[in-house]
């Protein structure tokens, strides 16, 4: 290419030397110039080379054009942030400093997002190791009658544990800070030197309701790997099993939507419905998550034809239900008072923060990686993708509701003209030295996944964003100026993972 870059598709494989090493200086400059014209971070992170220089490597999405843009420098000690430039890497940049020591100077907010207990970092001059305790400090308002509401980490009910602290004037709220980290589990770390008998069961696990996105994803870039192609009809029921994961998620969260607003019908007719899809999920491949059912070069389970026609006699009973219990939801005056312009989120602030999937697609921003980075059976019957403009929590909820039809019209097609084949293929060894970016859609929104691999075609470095990562801040910032009684109305309208954030 003229500009020397790469332009890679979704899960297209390219050797590591082939990624260009850039100077610092000229990394940020492509960075910048990147993102002015509307290209996303979708991953930056570090992996170590020789003599305690870390690569730093940036993954782009040039979203309209479809491609995928990497490119890498070598640090040591420090560079220079790039937060306040780019304010989407925030996230990415602090993780850095927390996995490698590598100090970005001058980052506003460097504040650890695990809590690794320690980080031990090789001093300049010798081999010895320093120590350097991990702390923060939460942000603190000042000023007449300021108070500070702390929640969390442990919550009422069964939640996973999350920190949120507040900084209130009555009962506005200035500052919300986020501080999460308590499911860290070391996942993948664990992945290196893989595949193994365990990586698949890492991947459904990683965030146990995304099971089937994260899991198509590392199958993804295990086939690109090892120049796998993955049978049609493989890749068809693969979707199906997407979108049930996606229905069944959107439906639960319209019912807990309606639920912290005190309207009783919705919140209980979604709850039971949302049962119903994934008891479908668990009609085709025996467990409710789908687990069990996409394995690397293709899938565990088919469908027979009395299979697909009980799908689809299941699948439209229990949309129909749905859209009932959905229709209630939009004729409550008392829940649209509610839902109307609260956690309001701009279409520029989503932007420079990098926010992916519904709570994008909800500030107007046309993203989805179904449609731009199509893969797989998506490249022959894609999904129209679902927007709207007012960035509230009625936005989040509107585009859920839209993709529950879309989902729904889709599976149903699918199974009207599922590929005639094989479910599985055969799959070679990894590529050694090479690199790939796989990208999926899941109900939340963007995962992506990268695998390097080493010499001898092992699992070098895993790095898995799981879309909340993105999405975390977005909802600090929604909840600017809101008052904190509408909290869990807003968190629920954004409905992050703690698990898929921590890994």
């Amino acid at each position: 290419m003229a500009d020397g870059l790469l332009r890679l598709h979704n899960c297209q494989v390219k050797a590591l030397e082939d990624i260009p090493r850039l100077s610092f200086e000229e990394f940020r400059d492509i960075a910048l110039k990147g993102i002015q014209k509307g290209a996303r971070v979708v991953s930056f992170f570090g992996h170590p080379d020789k003599n305690g220089i870390i690569i730093l490597m940036m993954i782009l999405a040039n979203d309209k054009e479809g491609y995928l843009t990497p490119f890498s420098a070598l640090v040591k000690d420090s560079y220079p942030s790039l937060t306040v430039q780019i304010p989407q890497v925030h996230w990415f940049e602090r993780e850095i400093f927390e996995q490698w020591g590598v100090f970005p100077q001058g980052h506003p907010w460097l504040k650890p997002i695990r809590f690794h207990a320690l980080l031990e970092k090789k001093s300049n001059n010798c081999d010895k190791k320093e120590i350097i305790p991990l702390l923060t400090n939460f942000l603190q308002v000042q000023g007449e009658e300021i108070h500070e509401v702390a929640v969390g980490p442990v919550h009422a009910g069964i939640i996973e544990p999350g920190h949120f602290r507040f900084q209130c004037h009555g009962e506005q709220v200035f500052h919300l800070e986020i501080s999460l980290g308590y499911q860290h589990r070391g996942i993948e770390k664990t992945l290196i030197g893989g595949p193994d008998k365990r990586t698949i069961h890492y991947m459904e696990t990683a965030a146990g309701d995304t099971t089937v996105g994260h899991t198509l994803a590392y199958c993804q870039a295990i086939e690109g790997l090892s120049d796998c192609m993955v049978p049609l009809r493989a890749s068809a029921l693969r979707a199906i099993m997407l979108e049930l994961e996606r229905l069944a998620n959107h439906t639960g969260d319209l019912g807990a939507l309606a639920n912290d607003v005190g309207y009783l019908p919705t919140a209980s007719y979604c709850g039971r419905l949302r049962g119903d899809f994934l008891n479908l999920t668990a009609f085709i491949c025996g467990n409710r998550f789908g687990r069990n059912m996409i394995r690397p070069a293709g899938v565990m389970f088919d469908l027979d034809d009395a299979m697909s026609a009980s799908v689809k006699k299941r699948l439209v009973k229990t949309y129909e239900d749905v859209k009932n219990a959905v229709s209630l939801l939009w004729d409550s005056s008392l829940a649209m008072d509610r839902f109307d312009e609260t956690g309001i989120l701009t279409k520029q602030t989503a932007l420079d923060l990098g926010l992916v999937g519904v709570s994008a697609r909800a500030c107007g921003i046309e993203q989805d990686v179904r449609f731009d980075f199509p893969i797989g059976i998506f490249q022959f019957s894609q999904i129209p993708i679902s927007s709207y403009s007012s960035g509230d929590v009625f936005a989040r909820a509107f585009v859920r509701s839209l993709e529950i039809q879309r989902s729904v019209e889709f599976i149903l097609d699918q199974l009207d003209n599922l590929p005639e084949g094989d479910i599985a293929a055969a799959k070679g060894p990894l590529k050694g030295q090479n690199m790939v970016v796989s990208l999926v859609e899941g109900w939340r929104g963007e995962i992506c996944h990268v695998a390097l691999t080493d010499t001898a075609g092992n699992i070098a470095q895993y790095k898995i964003i799981d879309p909340s990562s993105h999405n975390w801040i977005g909802l600090a910032m929604a909840q600017r100026g809101e008052e904190i009684s509408d909290f869990p109305l807003c968190n629920k309208s954004f409905n992050l993972s703690y698990c898929g954030h921590d890994l």
